[in-house]
């Protein structure tokens, strides 16, 4: 049986979205709503104004341990989430880029397509696949052009030549 493509699966036609259902997608419009409100200055103004807070009540308190206590665990909990907040929202941002970079590939009638799925492979074939691509532009930007200066040894006024910060003679080697 061949593999079915997930519009043939759910009957969709070109264009046409899946419905948005589950648990899956809640979270996805939850984190999305607090990373949004968390990356905000009112949540930083927040965040200054809970920490001086904090920091008042110390003396209060008399800089106790359930004092201190209180602060470390709502610290790490607050923490914790918002790494698992975030992570969702910037798994879901990078998949919308190469979907929609894969779309653009697909379009441009020259375009390599064995570079629509490098998201999928390891660092050494990303590295390796970057350097095809660097060899076969015509015009890389400026910081990437390849000078091909050739340096003419210096000559000190006594005749010798200039030192390297080596300790030895420019071009010369032991």
């Amino acid at each position: 049986m061949a593999r079915q493509s997930v519009r043939e699966r759910h009957a969709l036609a070109v264009g046409e979205k899946l419905p948005p259902r589950g648990i899956g997608h809640w979270f996805s419009l939850f984190s999305q709503r607090v990373s949004v409100i968390a990356g905000s200055p009112w949540a930083f103004i927040a965040a200054v104004v809970l920490i001086g807070s904090w920091l008042l009540t110390g003396p209060i308190f008399g800089f106790s341990d359930t004092w201190q206590l209180i602060a470390n665990t709502v610290t790490t909990l607050v923490t914790t989430l918002m790494v698992f907040l975030i992570q969702n929202t910037q798994n879901r941002d990078a998949k919308a880029i190469h979907l929609k970079l894969d779309e653009l590939i697909r379009a441009v009638p020259h375009a390599r397509k064995e570079f629509m799925e490098a998201e999928e492979e390891d660092l050494d074939e990303i590295e390796r696949e970057k350097g095809i691509v660097d060899e076969a532009d015509p015009a890389p930007p400026a910081g990437r052009q390849k000078q091909h200066v050739q340096v003419k040894p210096e000559r000190r006024r006594n005749g010798g030549h200039a030192m390297s910060g080596n300790g030895k003679a420019k071009g010369e080697t032991r």
